[in-house]
């Protein structure tokens, strides 16, 4: 189903660069962790190739997202920030919002669906926010958003499509480049995990601005492949419904407006994973690297480890977006996937 909505800063989205992804990190310097790039020879034997793993499962709140949330909240006006903060999100977005928005010494309140999964619910409100549940497949969390927001005068800070918020995100890319350079390693492919597409639009621009020859694919899960169909039509592409997965954090409907402009420059295509294959990635990730990933961020990985993508004899980055994930959810993986 493709969707065709135009939006008026198009244009800005065009003009995204290195110079927006470092004047974010300069933002965040001495905030966010420098997450490590972690490497097993063991995988490499077993793949043919040298993979290395952008660990943003160890940064603050479990995933990327704090990068972006960080990055968002101090470009504001402070008198602005002060009236309160606002988003959406099904967990990992609202947990980066949740603490940014608590060291800034602002109230949050965070849209997030019943059916979250409880560490990420439970997380966000002990970071000290509000959190306001909805019926992801009932209800519509934009227009609640709305409503809350012009009822109380909050300012919105959307999971993705959202300039400040790619840039955040890109800084994770900027790190890894600092890291392939420290390992005298030069990537040939790179791989991320897809849902609205803030993180890919941020690493990817990050990464190619050093490495120009390098392919960068999506990684998503099977029925929600938006991305890859996009990139494949070049126009975006909406899900059919909301089939079940386990990988919550990326069950997004649609690539974002400005995402998608920056990515189906930067993208040579995508990938979709199945849910064992997620689950299996997700025990590997914990024998051989010793990283706890929640499925959605373990779907880059997953595109490797299941042979979706050929990297054979390459030099391959890919992203462990998150690490959110429930102990009953975990301990399946790690049974399922031996």
């Amino acid at each position: 189903m493709p969707v065709t909505d135009l939006s008026a800063d198009e244009a800005l989205a065009d003009g995204f660069s290195i110079a927006d992804i470092e004047a974010a990190a300069g933002r965040i310097t001495g905030v966010v962790r420098r997450t490590p790039l972690l490497e097993s020879t063991r995988l490499n034997d077993r793949l043919g190739a040298r993979l290395l793993v952008k660990a943003e499962c160890l940064q603050h709140t479990g995933s990327f997202k704090f990068r972006g949330a960080y990055n968002r909240l101090s470009a504001m006006e402070p008198d602005v920030r002060a009236r309160g903060i606002l988003t959406y999100s099904s967990g990992n977005h609202a947990q980066g919002v949740a603490l940014a928005a608590r060291m800034f010494g602002v109230p949050a309140t965070i849209i997030m669906p019943s059916d979250a999964p409880a560490m990420k619910r439970r997380n966000t409100a002990e970071y000290g926010a509000t959190v306001v549940p909805y019926d992801r497949h009932g209800e519509n969390r934009e227009a609640i958003g709305q409503r809350l927001a012009e009822a109380d005068g909050l300012t919105l800070v959307k999971p993705y499509d959202d300039l400040l918020i790619m840039a955040g995100q890109g800084t994770a890319g900027l790190e890894t480049v600092a890291q392939c350079r420290e390992l005298k390693a030069t990537p040939e492919l790179a791989l991320a995990p897809a849902g609205g597409g803030g993180l890919m639009a941020g690493f990817s621009t990050a990464m190619k601005a050093s490495f120009p020859a390098l392919q960068v694919m999506s990684a998503e899960p099977e029925g929600y492949d938006d991305t890859a169909r996009s990139l494949a039509t070049g126009v975006r592409q909406a899900n059919a419904g909301t089939p079940p997965s386990i990988c919550d954090a990326i069950m997004t409907p649609v690539p974002g407006v400005l995402t998608f402009r920056v990515n189906r420059r930067t993208l040579s295509g995508g990938v979709a994973v199945s849910d064992d294959e997620a689950r299996q990635a997700m025990a590997t990730a914990f024998e051989e690297l010793k990283l706890v990933i929640e499925p959605g961020g373990a779907v880059a990985l997953a595109a490797v480890l299941s042979g979706r993508v050929d990297v054979q004899g390459k030099t391959v980055v890919v992203v462990a977006s998150g690490g959110n994930v429930d102990a009953a959810i975990f301990a399946d993986a790690l049974v399922l996937g031996r």
